[in-house]
């Protein structure tokens, strides 16, 4: 098919300022795909790179956004293999900010069409299974964050954990623990959405931290185990999805002996840390960033579980605006997609 003379991309202008431009096709080099987008997700950290006016602030040129999503190969070039076009797939959106997707380079999924670089079958794009409708596909990235998230908090069946945040990320990793066999899952959210949400996607309860006291609950709910000034929830792992520096500080201080933590939560700022807890308490904490080792381990999930629940609301490439808009006013959603015909 040949290429179009231009494109429409998603680009950070400066600080809170985003529009869809209109900019030249990519040429696609010997390693290269072209890629026509279908439907490609918003998360948190787009809301902060337009907060930010860029990767870390304004740069010299406009920022492309977006990095979760699927699309069909328009074309590959002549050094790629096991890809041809007219191919369903999803695409890892890479590590390194000179070929990742979305994440300061020169491509942003929230297009209509993307290049990826390094293009090989496995290592970047990887084969959508027959049924799977695309939106759902473009969950892959953000389930992968989620699951790498629940393997970084070291649990198995019978553990207890908690999931603070259930934005789509800890929603995603409440999926990836369920799918373990970890049936003790709670899920805490000021959110009535994300805590059903929650329920429906593997979590046994969920609290709400505005009219519950969660740290009461959760001893009633996961049972206790004795510190030398009192009791602790007999929570096992906690995963900390809210990017709040006060759950943080939290849960270190009331988490209960050998608990692990597992940080998904971009925290911009310092935290304070308590390291005598840390110390006597024998906490483990661990951050989590990216994916899990082989990234098709979540189309394989996405295969396995029913987790298209996970996206609340569909925009088009046209309508990214209120998409945006959305997110940023109200939390009572899951993913917000914005799909490209």
């Amino acid at each position: 098919m040949p290429s179009s003379p231009d494109i429409q991309q998603v680009r950070i202008h400066s600080p809170g300022t985003v529009s869809l431009d209109r900019v030249e096709t990519p040429p696609c080099g010997p390693r290269d795909a072209l890629v026509d987008v279908h439907a490609c997700g918003i998360c948190g950290s787009d809301l902060g790179y337009i907060r930010l006016g860029g990767l870390a602030g304004p740069g010299g040129e406009p920022m492309p956004l977006g990095h979760e999503f699927s699309g069909v190969v328009r074309e590959v070039g002549a050094e790629v293999t096991g890809v041809a076009p007219g191919q369903r797939v999803v695409v890892h959106p890479g590590n390194d900010v000179s070929g990742r997707i979305g994440g300061g380079s020169a491509s942003g999924g929230l297009a209509d069409v993307v290049l990826v670089r390094d293009a090989a079958a496995g290592e970047r794009l990887f084969p959508i299974p027959d049924g799977m409708p695309m939106d759902v596909a473009a969950l892959a990235e953000p389930v992968a964050v989620g699951m790498h998230a629940a393997e970084q908090a070291d649990v198995a069946p019978g553990d207890h954990v908690a999931v603070f945040g259930c934005g789509p990320i800890g929603l995603a990793a409440i999926a990836a623990l369920a799918d373990r066999g970890v049936s003790g899952i709670v899920g805490v959210d000021p959110s009535a959405e994300r805590r059903r949400l929650a329920e429906t996607l593997g979590a046994s309860a969920s609290i709400d931290p505005t009219d519950t006291k969660v740290w009461r609950e959760l001893r009633r709910l996961h049972g206790t185990r004795s510190l030398a000034y009192g009791h602790a929830p007999a929570t096992d792992a906690f995963i900390e999805a809210t990017g709040s520096d006060a759950v943080l500080t939290e849960l270190i201080d009331r988490a209960g002996p050998g608990a692990r933590i597992s940080v998904v939560a971009l925290h911009y700022a310092p935290v304070p840390v308590n390291f005598l807890s840390v110390l006597m308490k024998e906490l483990t904490i661990r951050g989590s960033m990216e994916y899990p080792t082989r990234f098709g381990d979540a189309v394989d999930l996405l295969a396995r579980r029913d987790l298209s629940a996970l996206i609340t609301h569909r925009f088009p490439l046209g309508s990214v605006d209120a998409a945006l808009q959305l997110l940023t006013e109200s939390r009572e959603c899951g993913k917000v997609m914005v799909t490209v015909s």
